[in-house]
């Protein structure tokens, strides 16, 4: 029998005022003609967000919620190459220890979800440089918050560049120039668009990261495998992982736009997860990718409560029961 837990991405739509991705564009920063003041200014909206991070996870504690994806955004034009030498850890090492405090005394896991611009495989070296950036600034963050970084930060195997085999081939051969922190970090997740379910457990059986595995992605991107065949491979590469396995669950926002993000997740795709994956381990993280954050998630648990298989452990964990 296997626990379900749910979880959701970095906002609420329920707690007000309590945005971790506040920001300040470049144009505006260097409008600022005082650089130093211009830093202070980042740097404040960096401890709202984090002070405004710890808010969500109070906000989590009080409705069961253990899984959640922390904002990338919590420091404003941190990687910006502008702002190279800005040592902006020293201004938020308080605000970033409260929150891993918080996070581990409530047994919380916490992660992130770095944007595109996190391209190992890309045959340009600056674009590696710059990536291998933003995965140094969520390393930092992690770090600075207490967390064990290990399987904490998932992105995708990158762009295909004409030549799919040829890009998953370098992607493998750049994993060498990652830094071993960094590579401890890593989860791999299968896209939507150019790298399948498939093609992530090539890599990730290859040089031993833990696969997340999205489900939507996988029935908008696939070669008419089907994804339960290939299960216990997907398990297999969380079994070095001191955390849980970790998945994807969204919907289709319509079948014309069936790789965008739907409001909320629909049941029947969720439960057929479930179903074929019940028992196949001890725990699995499902995290929620809709559009309606919280609410999508306090919605589909009062679905789940009504069903007669599903026997709820607390607000926001099951377990199934044939």
């Amino acid at each position: 029998m296997t626990l379900y837990r749910l979880g959701y991405v970095a906002m609420s739509v329920h707690l007000q005022n309590a945005s971790p991705s506040q920001t300040l564009t470049y144009n505006r920063f260097s409008q600022i003609r005082d650089e130093e003041a211009a830093r202070r200014k980042l740097e404040r909206i960096a401890i709202s967000n984090i002070q405004n991070c710890i808010r969500l996870l109070k906000h989590n504690k009080a409705n069961d919620i253990h899984f959640f994806r922390l904002s990338s955004r919590l420091v404003p034009l941190a990687t910006h190459e502008a702002l190279q030498g800005w040592n902006y850890i020293a201004a938020i090492k308080e605000e970033l220890k409260e929150l891993g405090d918080f996070a581990k005394g409530q047994k919380m896991r916490l992660d992130f979800h770095p944007d595109h611009f996190v391209v190992i495989n890309s045959p340009k070296k600056d674009i590696f440089k710059t990536s291998m950036g933003v995965l140094k600034y969520h390393y930092l963050l992690l770090h600075y918050m207490g967390i064990d970084t290990t399987h904490r930060c998932v992105f995708h195997l990158g762009g295909k560049y004409q030549d799919k085999e040829k890009s998953l081939e370098r992607f493998i051969e750049n994993w060498a120039l990652v830094p071993s922190s960094i590579q401890k970090m890593v989860m791999i997740e299968n896209d939507d668009t150019s790298y399948t379910l498939m093609d992530g457990l090539y890599v990730c059986e290859k040089l031993n990261i833990p696969l997340v595995f999205d489900v939507h992605h996988h029935y908008a991107n696939n070669n008419g495998e089907k994804w339960p065949d290939h299960w216990d491979r997907v398990v297999a590469t969380w079994s070095h992982s001191p955390l849980p396995v970790k998945m994807h669950i969204s919907s289709p926002k319509s079948d014309q736009e069936y790789k965008s993000h739907a409001d909320y997740v629909g049941l029947d795709m969720f439960l057929d997860f479930v179903k074929k994956t019940n028992g196949s381990t001890q725990q699995i993280d499902c995290m929620i990718e809709a559009k309606q954050k919280d609410d999508a998630l306090f919605r589909l648990v009062e679905q789940l409560k009504q069903h007669p298989n599903v026997e709820m452990q607390d607000d926001s964990s099951f377990i199934w029961k044939e």
